[in-house]
């Protein structure tokens, strides 16, 4: 491991959601203009990668462009830090005891005992060295999912401990964000949770360097200095994490709470953080000139997680435009069931995103909404699963294939007697769930002329997939001479990735994620475009 590589460990107390992803991040941010920043997210579940999980559950899959599978968390990091996350930098405790019980089969033990201690704890500690090492890694971050006190991570507890003794003081320096109630009995900020967290962290050998105390307001100064003297930090190391209207607030009021000046001092560091900009694209969205309403249609709107992604890219579109995108929920399963017409819920709606999902639960009521956009000129963007039911859509009702379908149905224990969408090559007999679908970074060519290669400025780009269907080669002929347009293929011509209706206002579909890619500071093109389009039709 280089030895100039310094270490910033964030946990979480009291309960979880409170942000660590976004504290970490911000961190990344503020640290990133002269330091290589390398984020690590350990997550205490036993699961390989979260690719299997229910979105309603665990919230979005993030995809990576090596094609690993991690959670939400590294979306920010891309997004605050501006760099290119790998798999190998979230640790499962599922990726660990694999590699553990991988190696005592091999015989790397020699005979001996395996243990938690040390042997997982020395994994643990082995990875975060060698992604230090390969990186070059000025700062490496480390959040540890989860809170102080639950199982699932006293193992990454145990491991950073050990780290900071190895390391050094000056190595090495944590970060504690923990929740300050206010009781609607009292109307004051209780310090008492926080120092029951600290508490329960000092057990575990542990003392954090600062204490984020996320509140609805800021921290009142007898509150700090409470915190401070029970927990054994200056007072100016207690830190208000307030209530903000934007989580891209949040690296501009650590820097205001003296944060970066608190990392610089004790880590003997320098890297003055550049937020100028950032400050104008966060006032954009806090004081928008515009708005327009964009709905959102698929079948996990209960949990917004789910399309976080999706939120962040049309907010990072609706400051480029100087506007706000109000974002409303509609559940297709409504429409389905008949209970609804498309025509009445997209009301007043002034552009449609159909996202990706997996399974036949919602789809109908997606392909109606889909005809209803195609049909009145209501701008629409199709993601992954909804660029293929816009081509079901347009087969059934342009093309008059009345049993056009996708293959997904007939897997799902449904019907389909015209597959326009089918098993991409060596996906139809796949057993193994995790990690077997077309994952991750992979090139994609633009039709010359077409309005793909004029949003995105280049014949060729490079996006982010997750997907094991994709449309029918048999009936992509029949498909472009009714009108439609694949703009976007594989290299070789073979996989249609992009679709468009060039008379339309703005009619898309991608095969690949664009949300994954998209930054404040630089929009996602298609996105963009759609919040353009909208606030033309408003």
């Amino acid at each position: 491991m280089a030895q100039k590589t310094k270490f910033i460990v964030v946990t979480g107390g009291v309960l979880s959601g409170l942000g660590k992803g976004i504290t970490t991040a911000s961190i990344g941010h503020l640290l990133g203009s002269k330091l290589r920043v390398v984020p690590i997210k350990c997550d205490g579940y036993l699961n390989t990668d979260p690719g299997t999980m229910n979105p309603i559950e665990h919230g979005e899959v993030f995809v990576l462009d090596d094609g690993g599978e991690c959670d939400m968390d590294f979306g920010h990091y891309e997004r605050f830090i501006g760099v290119t996350c790998k798999f190998d930098w979230n640790l499962t405790m599922g990726k660990v005891y694999q590699a553990i019980l991988d190696r005592e089969r091999r015989g790397d033990f020699l005979g001996k005992t395996v243990q938690l201690i040390p042997h997982v704890t020395d994994e643990i500690k082995s990875r975060f060295k060698k992604i230090a090492e390969e990186e070059r890694a000025d700062i490496c971050l480390i959040e540890i999912g989860g809170t102080i006190g639950d199982m699932e991570n006293e193992l990454y507890i145990e491991a950073v401990r050990q780290l900071a003794q190895e390391l050094g003081k000056q190595n090495i320096f944590f970060v504690h964000l923990t929740y300050i109630p206010i009781p609607n009995n009292v109307h004051e900020q209780k310090s008492k949770p926080t120092q029951q967290s600290v508490k329960l962290l000092n057990e575990r050998g542990i003392f954090p360097d600062v204490i984020i105390g996320r509140s609805e307001r800021p921290l009142e100064p007898s509150i700090k200095a409470k915190i401070a003297g029970f927990c054994n930090v200056p007072v100016e190391s207690v830190i208000s994490g307030v209530d903000v209207d934007t989580v891209y607030e949040v690296p501009l009021l650590y820097d205001e709470e003296g944060l970066t000046e608190i990392l610089h001092k004790n880590l003997a560091i320098y890297s003055p953080p550049k937020i100028n900009k950032w400050r104008a694209m966060v006032d954009k969205i806090k004081s928008p000139a515009r708005e327009a309403n964009i709905a959102i249609c698929g079948k996990y709107t209960k949990l917004q997680d789910s399309y976080a992604s999706i939120i962040e890219a049309l907010i990072h579109a609706g400051a480029f435009s100087d506007a706000k995108v109000n974002v409303h929920w509609i559940e297709t399963t409504l429409i389905e069931n008949g209970k609804a017409s498309a025509e009445k819920v997209l009301k007043g709606i002034d552009g449609v995103i159909v996202p990706g999902g997996f399974g036949s639960r919602g789809i109908e009521g997606k392909i109606e909404v889909i005809r209803f956009c195609r049909e009145s000129g209501l701008p629409f963007l199709g993601i992954c699963y909804g660029m293929q039911l816009a081509v079901v859509e347009f087969a059934r009702n342009v093309c008059k294939i009345d049993s056009a379908g996708t293959i997904e149905v007939a897997e799902d224990g449904g019907i389909c007697k015209t597959p326009v969408v089918c098993f991409l090559p060596g996906q139809g007999n796949i057993d193994r769930k995790g990690g077997t679908m077309r994952l991750g970074g992979q090139d994609v060519s633009l039709k010359a002329g077409s309005r793909a290669a004029e949003l995105y400025g280049k014949a060729n780009i490079r996006e982010r997939f997750r997907h094991r269907y994709e449309v029918n080669p048999e009936y992509v002929e029949r498909l472009e001479k009714a009108g439609l347009v694949f703009s976007g293929t594989t290299p070789d011509g073979k996989i249609m990735q992009v679709m468009e209706i060039p008379d339309h206002p703005f009619f898309f579909g991608t095969q690949y994620h664009p949300e994954l890619v998209s930054k404040l500071e630089e929009p996602e093109p298609l996105f963009r475009e759609l919040v353009k389009a909208a606030l033309e039709r408003k």
